[in-house]
């Protein structure tokens, strides 16, 4: 059988979750939508009804040993199997890729080039990364070698590429950002990076922070995209779920107030602007590199190899789910499968890489969104917001008190049973669908 070790799983999990959502997205969310209150909250969140949604999924995959279309209709008790095309919203991986390799394009090749030619001044970093994200050829080519990437070790299947890659990249990712949150502790301005981290101000915690901080929760715990169900289809049947789910929790959490100090160091030391949205990475923290001499040509190195480290981790995981699904109910063996899809996903990324050039932005627009902002919304506010609420509500009401004890009975009993199925059955769905509503109007 090949299967997940103990410690594979969770490596492969915690891959899953530590992508460019801890460390590119959380520290520019923090710093536009209030540093410490919207910390307070995602933690919070994390842990009120996060965790419970994650143990959900797992439970899922755990038990029903299969695909995620599969994994609703063998666990659901009603007749008619409805349950099943929730299963389908595991579309969430694919979508989400055509989007997010391309951002990891743009990482590699701030890795590979602009590392060793810092931007001097804002106005040239600002020009710098314009003419990347609008460099059609390059955005393909560095398109092709993300996607390229992880069709390869998804290939490989889950010991010899998933759980391989993982085992090598999350420690490698730790030191690396260990090291450079060591040397920002040495900086004058760490305190204030400290600060802006930790420091809640709760009149800036109003309903815009709060739906921030939730979808936030949601892209780095790969809640919704049928990646837990189908990393656990993969573990022992009664291995402690609960612990797994801590040693992702806890250490994805930690990655992120480790990226966000450091970060928030760094742009207060040289005196950069905390709340530049997406470009905090691409074009603030260039900039700041820069200011560092030859030290600043180093860090930047690191940290974009521990960006990219953390992103095809999580591409990997993104991918995992249709392949299994194509695999179980096509013909398909596993390397095609994945080909299949990576070449898909090729194709649809590359559309999307025109719709964020001004000569084709017209043409491929919807009510004056651009079809890369579309497939990023769609994804992130509402396909995997649809998906979590689905698992959640299945495992909360759909399966059997009783048989959803026997399923947990060797890592939640009593109380802590009790309050996870509350947590299942009303706190969780009852947040998503409020958020949900106040982000369609």
């Amino acid at each position: 059988m090949n299967n997940f070790s103990k410690l594979g799983f969770i490596l492969a999990t915690l891959g899953s979750s530590i992508g460019l959502g801890h460390i590119w997205r959380f520290p520019y969310m923090a710093g536009t939508s209030g540093g410490g209150a919207f910390v307070l909250l995602f933690v919070a969140i994390t842990f009120v009804i996060g965790v419970s949604m994650l143990i959900a999924e797992m439970v899922m995959g755990n038990q029903a040993k299969t695909n995620v279309q599969d994994a609703y209709k063998n666990l659901d008790a009603s007749k008619k199997k409805l349950w099943q095309y929730a299963g389908l919203f595991l579309v969430a991986g694919p979508l989400i890729l055509t989007f997010y390799c391309v951002v990891l394009g743009w990482v590699l090749y701030y890795l590979f080039y602009v590392s060793f030619d810092l931007p001097q001044t804002l106005e040239e970093s600002k020009t710098l990364f314009g003419n990347v994200s609008q460099n059609i050829q390059l955005q393909i080519l560095a398109f092709f070698a993300v996607v390229a990437s992880t069709g390869y070790f998804v290939s490989r299947g889950v010991k010899s590429g998933i759980e391989s890659l993982n085992f090598v990249l999350m420690p490698l990712l730790f030191i690396i950002f260990i090291g450079l949150l060591v040397y920002a502790m040495t900086l004058d301005s760490f305190g204030k990076g400290w600060e802006f981290m930790f420091h809640v101000d709760f009149t800036k915690i109003d309903s815009k922070v709060l739906v921030d901080a939730l979808g936030q929760v949601f892209f780095s715990l790969s809640i919704g995209a049928g990646t837990l169900i189908t990393y656990a289809a993969s573990t022992e049947k009664n291995q402690n779920l609960f612990t797994s789910a801590m040693w992702v929790v806890i250490p994805g959490i930690l990655i992120s107030l480790i990226a966000g100090v450091m970060i928030f160091t760094f742009v207060f030391e040289y005196n950069a602007e905390p709340s530049a949205g997406p470009g905090l990475i691409f074009v603030t923290l260039p900039l700041v590199f820069a200011k560092m001499g030859l030290a600043g040509n180093i860090i930047c190195v690191l940290f974009m190899i521990g960006l990219a480290f953390a992103g095809i981790s999580s591409t990997v995981s993104l991918l995992e789910p249709a392949v299994k699904w194509l695999e179980d109910k096509t013909s398909l063996n596993r390397f095609k499968a994945a080909w299949i899809l990576s070449f898909l996903i090729f194709i649809v990324g590359v559309v999307l890489i025109f719709s964020l050039n001004p000569e084709y932005t017209k043409f491929l627009s919807i009510y004056g969104k651009n079809l890369f902002d579309w497939a990023d919304w769609l994804s992130a506010n509402i396909i995997l917001a649809l998906g979590g609420l689905a698992s959640c509500v299945f495992v909360g009401w759909g399966i059997n008190k009783e048989k959803l004890r026997s399923f947990t009975e060797h890592f939640l009993k009593g109380v802590s049973f009790d309050l996870w199925l509350f947590s299942l059955r009303f706190l969780a769905p009852v947040t998503v669908i409020v958020i949900l509503l106040r982000k369609l109007f």
